[in-house]
């Protein structure tokens, strides 16, 4: 009886190790993850996010307007807009490359890049799949 007790622990004990190590590890952003910012399909801005320790804000402004940005440790998002729909802001944050943020009234799209360069040339500026 005490053997199947302590087979139990041990093997609840490696479990528990093991998700807590993939948890850590899925939570971190892979080196080399890129958020480029795009206006009028030219990047105007990239941002590191596997560098980032501490959370920031920035704003992006022009003839159309006008969008705060938040970058934390691993994610980006926009948190505010002054266009009239504010789906940019609704979009929430961003982590992987899975879907861009994008505010058509002010032709800007937010993309994560994973193994890019910041502020590379060779970053494609459409969507393929």
């Amino acid at each position: 009886m005490v053997k199947t007790k302590t087979w139990v622990f041990l093997i609840a004990g490696f479990l528990l190790v093991f998700l807590a190590a993939g948890a850590i590890l899925c939570t971190r952003p892979a080196p080399g993850t890129v958020a480029n910012i795009y206006r009028d399909g030219v990047v105007v801005r990239s941002v590191d996010l596997s560098l980032v320790t501490e959370p920031y804000e920035f704003t992006l402004t022009d003839a159309r307007g006008s969008n705060v940005v938040r970058v934390e440790p691993g994610r980006i998002a926009v948190i505010g807009a002054d266009c009239p729909d504010k789906v940019c802001v609704e979009a929430g944050w961003r982590s992987d490359s899975a879907s861009p943020i994008v505010c058509l009234p002010h032709r800007l799209v937010i993309r994560i890049e994973r193994d890019a360069a910041v502020g590379s040339a060779d970053v494609p500026d459409t969507v393929s799949r």
